[in-house]
């Protein structure tokens, strides 16, 4: 088995959802003794957002394409070789302003692309990173699976949306929420999260 955990929570020792994917892939890594496990951290090593010269690069000719493109390119092929290889992805994602963090959507940016993990049909796109299983570590700071905030968040919602729209459909979501309402709060919802790790379905 090939695990790609993604981190994006800012704080590497306070995070919640970099202490959860942590978790998570230990808890696979038990299941699977062999695992082989790539770390990529996009805040230790933030990944530029887009912008015209990098989105050009793809289809700017070879000899054409400036120094910044060549080696923004070789990024994206980079990121796009560790989705494809990835048997498994976890990741770890705090909701910040009620979304993903910024890091996180440089993520995305890079590897939804027409042509490699979705393509458009007749029937409308199709997504193309079929088979593979996603874990997220959700962490929120309030409490937005149930009540008034619910329609505030787009951290779940928007990943489950995008995972959809590029094939992979088998997604579990591991969430502390509420992390930042107590001591108490925080406790309890690590350890409840804790438990859903512990009884994480064998891939």
């Amino acid at each position: 088995m090939n695990i790609l955990q993604i981190d994006a929570g800012l704080f590497a020792e306070q995070s919640v959802s970099r202490n959860l994917s942590k978790k998570i892939v230990t808890r696979l890594q038990e299941q699977n003794p062999g695992a082989q496990v790539i770390l990529r951290d996009l805040i230790a090593s933030p990944i530029n957002h887009l912008d015209g010269e990098i989105l050009m690069a793809g289809g700017t000719e070879a000899a054409n394409r400036s120094e910044r493109q060549q080696a923004e390119l070789a990024i994206t092929e980079t990121l796009l070789d560790e989705v494809f290889n990835a048997d498994v992805l976890v990741i770890g994602a705090p909701l910040y302003n009620f979304s993903i963090p910024s890091q996180l959507k440089a993520w995305v940016d890079r590897i939804a692309q027409a042509g490699r993990t979705f393509r458009y049909t007749e029937n409308g796109p199709e997504g193309l990173l079929k088979g593979k299983r996603v874990v997220i570590a959700s962490a929120r700071g309030g409490v937005y699976s149930t009540g008034p905030a619910t329609a505030m968040e787009h951290q779940e919602s928007y990943l489950k949306t995008l995972l959809g729209f590029i094939g992979i459909t088998d997604i579990t979501i591991i969430r502390a929420e509420g992390v930042n309402m107590g001591d108490e709060k925080r406790a309890q919802a690590i350890n409840a999260a804790d438990v859903e790790i512990a009884e994480l379905a064998e891939a």
